[in-house]
C-alpha cells in the first residue's frame, strides 16, 4: 500500500499551524483557503454552517506540499496535487465514509481527484463549472464611465444587499454560505460592498471584497440585476472596489470568472485583470461512498 501522508483534522488552529505558511507562500493560488480559514477563525468556526469543517495537509519530510478544506455540505477544496496525492486522499476520505458533494481546485487537480473519487466510490462526477483566476495588473477604469458614482453600502442598504445576495447565489446556482441577513450585516460592518449608483442615488450594481489576508484581497461577488446589465455598471463597480483595494495596501487583487461567460471575462480583462490559472468544479452524486 502506498504511504498516506495526509494529516486530517477538524481543529482549525492545528491546520493553520501546519499549513498556514504553505498557504501564505502562494497567496494568489491559495486565495480561497486563505479567505475561508480567516472567516472561520474570526467568526468562531460556524461561518459556513453547523457541521464541523474538515482540514487536511499533505506532508513530506516535515514540509507541507498541499492542503484541503471542506465545510459541509459544500464541496471539497484542494490546492494543487499530483494524481498520486489526489488518489491517496480520495481513498482516505472514502474509507472514512465522508460524503462529498463535489470538488473544486485547479483544473488538473480537480480532474485527477474526480477520477480518483469515481475509482474509489463508484460515483460518476459531472463537470459543473470552469473558472479562471485573474490578478489585477494596471487598473484601467472603463471609459466612458456610466453616469453615477461608487458608494460603500451602509445600514440603509441592508434590505437591498440581502435581496441581491439571494439573487446572486441563485444566478450562479450556488448555496448560501450564510443567511442573507448575516451576510449583509458582516459586509456593512466592514465596508466590504460598493454600489454603483445612478445620479439619483439608485443602486444598479454591486461589487464586494474579501478581507485582506496575506496581502491579497479578492473581489467577490460582482452582481448586476438582469434588467440592468449591458450598461457598464458592473465594470464601474469592479473598478471602484479594485481602486479601494489598492489604496488599502493589497499587494495582489484577485477575482474569479466563469469561463462560460465571455462578457464578464472580457470586462475584467478590459479594466486590467490578467489570467493566473484555470480552475474546475465537479459535482458528485451526494450519497455515502461505497468504498472499493
Amino acid at each position: 500500500m502506498r504511504p498516506d501522508n495526509w494529516h486530517l483534522t477538524e481543529d482549525l488552529d492545528d491546520f493553520l499551524a501546519r499549513a498556514g505558511e504553505f498557504l501564505r507562500s502562494r497567496p494568489a493560488l491559495h486565495t480561497v483557503p486563505l479567505t475561508v480559514t480567516e472567516a472561520l477563525r474570526t467568526r468562531q468556526g460556524d461561518a459556513y454552517g453547523a457541521e464541523p469543517p474538515l482540514f487536511g495537509s499533505f506532508e513530506r519530510a516535515g514540509e507541507v506540499h498541499a492542503a484541503f478544506f471542506c465545510t459541509p455540505p459544500r464541496r471539497l477544496y484542494l490546492t494543487a496535487l499530483t494524481p498520486e496525492e489526489a488518489d491517496t486522499l480520495a481513498a482516505r476520505l472514502a474509507r472514512l465514509g465522508h460524503r462529498l458533494p463535489g470538488v473544486s481546485a485547479d483544473h488538473e487537480t480537480a480532474a485527477a481527484f474526480a477520477k480518483a473519487w469515481r475509482r474509489h466510490t463508484g460515483t460518476t462526477p459531472t463537470l459543473h463549472e470552469r473558472e479562471r483566476l485573474y490578478r489585477l495588473g494596471t487598473l484601467t477604469p472603463p471609459q466612458p464611465l456610466p453616469e453615477g458614482r461608487g458608494r460603500v453600502a451602509g445600514e440603509r442598504d441592508r434590505e437591498q444587499l440581502m435581496l441581491w445576495h439571494r439573487e446572486f447565489v441563485a444566478d450562479i446556482g450556488g448555496s448560501l454560505a450564510a443567511d442573507s441577513s448575516t451576510w449583509a450585516d458582516t459586509r456593512i460592518a466592514h465596508g466590504r460592498v460598493t454600489f454603483w449608483e445612478t445620479p439619483d442615488g439608485t443602486p444598479v450594481s454591486m461589487a464586494g471584497v474579501t478581507p485582506m489576508v496575506a496581502s491579497q484581497i479578492r473581489v467577490a461577488p460582482v452582481y448586476t440585476p438582469t434588467h440592468l446589465r449591458g450598461r457598464g455598471y458592473a465594470a464601474a463597480a469592479t473598478a471602484e472596489v479594485s481602486r479601494a483595494a489598492m489604496a488599502a495596501g493589497a499587494a495582489e487583487i484577485l477575482l474569479f470568472a466563469d469561463l462560460a461567460n465571455p462578457t464578464s471575462n472580457g470586462l475584467y480583462q478590459r479594466i486590467g485583470y490578467r489570467s493566473v490559472a484555470d480552475f474546475a468544479v465537479y459535482n458528485f452524486p451526494y450519497a455515502a461512498p461505497e468504498v472499493r
